[in-house]
């Protein structure tokens, strides 16, 4: 009986070419401060907001999960959220994972989360346990640091300051493939959902009937 092919996969929005920058930008500030092989930084190219992280799932499931991306981005309006501030997970004293923090006045982002969990749970996924927290994933600390190297990490961290780097369009939800290699992940797109176009605000409305005049 041949194996049945298994695809590791999430579910995550892309960065613009020039919030790609933004971050490629705060990465070297950083890395002319931290040790060197303190952190494993990630491609700039790499980096993107994750919803959802799906793992292994066969191949011939990769439809249905289309479909219920499909029915949730034709309903959901693109929007614009902010990128500001920097922060580590668990917390800065003890960094392991370095972010860039998303901010999202209207929960748009988290809306949109919610709506895909509840598709993807119509198709035998289970909903996520941890509570939703977007950010922007700069770099993970390597299991090879020493503590004196984490200890220098930290203050490193807590004295650089990481404005507002301007506005985040969120216009397009991607299924992408994650293949794991000694040099690190790559990313594949393997479906691409763009969300519906947003209402026109009165403004818009009336600009738009006087240039129709």
């Amino acid at each position: 009986m041949p194996k049945l092919m298994t695809l590791r996969t999430f579910i995550a929005v892309p960065l613009s070419s020039e919030q790609e920058e933004n971050l490629a930008a705060t990465e070297r500030r950083l890395q002319r401060e931290v040790p060197t092989g303190t952190v494993r930084w990630v491609k700039p190219a790499n980096i993107h907001i994750t919803l959802h992280f799906l793992g292994d799932v066969l191949q011939e499931r990769i439809p249905s999960i289309e479909q219920a991306l499909e029915s949730v981005t034709r309903l959901m309006p693109a929007f614009t959220c902010r990128l500001a501030g920097m922060g580590a997970f668990p917390n800065m004293r003890r960094p392991r994972v370095i972010w860039v923090g998303v901010q999202d006045t209207g929960n748009r982002l988290e809306l949109l989360y919610t709506a895909l969990g509840e598709a993807l749970a119509t198709i035998g996924f289970q909903p996520e346990r941890r509570p939703f927290s977007p950010h922007l994933t700069l770099g993970r600390v390597s299991r090879r640091a020493t503590a004196t190297e984490i200890q220098a990490l930290s203050s490193i961290l807590r004295q650089t300051e990481v404005g507002d780097l301007g506005p985040m369009p969120v216009q397009e939800v991607i299924l992408f493939r994650s293949d794991l290699t000694p040099s690190g992940p790559i990313y594949t797109p393997l479906a691409r959902h763009t969300l519906a176009t947003p209402p026109a605000t009165s403004a818009q409305s009336r600009g738009e009937s006087s240039a129709a005049r």
